[in-house]
């Protein structure tokens, strides 16, 4: 098999039509149907179901395209990188919404002082949109939080920060230490959009104690939801590094739910297969701790 081989496959999957993958590589279609069928018939496994005129990635097609993505985008950063030795070069990082707001500007500026010729490119999502760049490689390293889903992805944890129940400052729970999981029931919530590592916790936790609760507002703007708790539109749970500065100043309160230790895990991931430059390997000991913040 050839690099060629793996390009169309790659480019195949991405354009989900082999005649769109054929024109993007500006080749003809039966060359691509061709290296396709060559493909299958060297590793004896079905890429692609096709029906109705439609082509489905298989299972096994999926486990091919996570190395044919690495072998190529290696190629072409071995490509780049002989042709363009002197050249500035890039680190692209992926973080979470959380993380980038409060802990990645000190990171990246501990990582400019190591390597100023290397810019960095920076995307800030919630963990679900991260893992998803990783996996296509639109990224080099991701900081998340919570759980990740592909067994292609490596994790290092390097940090754990609670979940704050919140609440206004008239609010009745406003004065309590704690309360009963039970009290949440009817409440009016406004929470994380899905995806979010920290709505996945609570409604997982919900889940497991049997408690349904129903947003009345769901927002990607964690400012704005702590702006409607605090003008008592209803209660929320966020994480403490959001909710910290609020909470000093006295604009919102807070409360326990009594029986759960809602934390969610700060991790570093990569895809298994990724090769790493030694700046970005520096990236990760920094996030981790491993190398001091100069």
């Amino acid at each position: 098999m050839t690099l060629r081989h793996m390009r169309i496959f790659v480019a195949v999957c991405e354009c989900e039509s082999v005649t769109a993958g054929a024109e993007k590589l500006f080749i003809a279609q039966p060359a691509a149907s061709l290296a396709i069928a060559e493909l299958e018939e060297y590793y004896g496994v079905k890429l692609f179901d096709r029906i109705a005129r439609r082509l489905y990635i298989t299972e096994a097609g999926k486990q091919f395209l996570q190395y044919a993505i690495h072998i190529v985008s290696l190629f072409d950063q071995l490509e780049q990188d002989v042709r363009n030795w002197d050249q500035i070069g890039v680190l692209r990082i992926g973080a979470s919404i959380t993380i980038g707001n409060y802990l990645l500007p000190e990171y990246a500026k501990a990582f400019q002082k190591l390597y100023p010729a290397i810019q960095m490119h920076v995307q800030i999502d919630n963990t679900e949109a991260v893992e998803r760049a990783v996996l296509k490689n639109e990224i080099d390293v991701g900081l998340v939080e919570g759980e990740v889903a592909s067994s292609y992805i490596e994790k290092i944890c390097f940090m754990e920060d609670p979940l704050v129940l919140i609440c206004s400052v008239d609010h009745p729970w406003a004065v309590r230490e704690d309360i009963d999981i039970n009290e949440l029931r009817g409440v009016d919530f406004i929470m994380r959009e899905r995806g979010s590592a920290g709505r996945e916790i609570f409604d997982q936790a919900l889940r497991v104690k049997k408690v349904e609760v129903v947003p009345s507002w769901q927002s990607v703007s964690t400012q704005a939801i702590i702006r409607a708790v605090a003008e008592g539109l209803g209660v929320s749970v966020l994480p403490n590094l959001f909710v910290k500065e609020s909470l000093e100043k006295g604009e919102i309160a807070s409360t326990r739910i009594r029986g759960l230790d809602l934390k969610r895990s700060f991790s570093v991931i990569r895809h298994r297969n990724k090769f790493l430059t030694e700046a970005a390997k520096s990236f990760i000991r920094l996030c981790t701790g491993e190398d001091s913040m100069i």
